[in-house]
Order: C-alpha cells, then structure tokens, then sequence
C-alpha cells in the first residue's frame, strides 16, 4: 500500500512539473508582450551618443551644403524617407502637423536612395522640412544604423540622440512620446 502511495506522489510530481514550466514561462511571455517595446527592434547603437556627421546637398536647394552646423544648438528631428516607401507616405501628414506645432524644432528629411524628380512630387502636398539631405549611396542611412524606412531619430540640443523610432510616427506614438521630447 505504502508503494502504492509513493508511486501515485512521484507520478503527480512528474506531471505536475510539464504544467509548472509551461505557466512560468506562460507568465514570462505575458509579461513581455505588455511592454512597449517591440522585442523585434532593436535598440539603435546611437542612443545617448552625438549625432553622426552629415555632408549632402539639399534635395530642394541643390547647391546648399547640408552639414551638422545647420542645426547646431537646436533640437532636431531627422527623418528618414522615400517617394517610393507606402509607410513614408502614410506618417507624412502627421510631420506636416509636428513642424507646425513645433516650430522651434529643426526637421530635417534625409531623401534615401530616391529619384529627386519623384522625392520633389512626393513633397507636393506638403513639406515639413526645413532642409532635406539626399543620400542617394545610403552612406548616411547607414552611419545612422537605419535598416528600414521610414525611420525618425530625435536629437537634443548638445547634438546627443535621444530617440529612434523604426516605422511610421503614428498619432499614438506622438501624443505618448514624441510630443514630450519635443516640447522639453
């Protein structure tokens, strides 16, 4: 009987240790996916460092040389974008609505690997920009770390970036973090 006892316990325990692993990492998973951040993006290496340096003509100006001294001492939101990029197309009223509102803040649209004819008609119905630097060879995209567009970086006004986004600027994004770092 005593056996009988001890073989019921052990064969509990044993199955009871498949359904413990799997709550905890049920729990693990839960928790994960209620943060903010999206797992599958990573961090930008650039975070809390100086700006990388920036040498193009301007897409709209042609012969202006567009370097970091452009926005020396001024908060400056970079944007990263195309004619040919759906997503670009879809956040490019929300940047109209930001450099109305902010206007003390320094956009600058970086054109990637864009036919300046189809970036210009692109730039038709609105331009938040206040310079545009063309990368046509990506150099600066990829001194940036940019591996998709569009993509936003804000930077304060000692030259440090303190923000990456990989995607569209949604009004969500915005109104949560956006408009704070734009407005200190």
């Amino acid at each position: 009987m005593r056996n009988i006892s001890k073989l019921f316990k052990i064969q509990f325990i044993l199955r009871a240790i498949p359904l413990i692993a799997v709550l905890i990492i049920s729990g693990f998973l839960f928790y994960h996916l209620k943060q903010d951040k999206d797992p599958s993006i990573p961090t930008s290496a650039l975070l809390n460092k100086k700006v990388p340096e920036i040498e193009s003509s301007d897409l709209l100006k042609g012969n202006t040389n567009i370097n970091n001294n452009i926005f020396f001492e001024k908060k400056v939101l970079i944007n990263f974008f195309a004619s040919w990029c759906a997503p670009c197309e879809a956040e490019h009223s929300l940047l109209i609505k930001i450099s109305n509102i902010h206007k003390d803040v320094f956009l600058l649209g970086i054109n990637y690997k864009d036919n300046s004819n189809d970036a210009i008609k692109f730039l038709e119905n609105g331009n938040p920009y206040n310079n545009i630097a063309v990368d046509n060879d990506g150099k600066i995209a990829m001194d940036f770390g940019v591996y998709g567009l569009p993509e936003t970086f804000i930077i304060n006004k000692n030259g440090i970036v303190i923000f990456k986004h990989v995607g569209p600027i949604t009004q969500k994004l915005y109104d949560k973090k956006i408009k704070k770092l734009l407005s200190n």
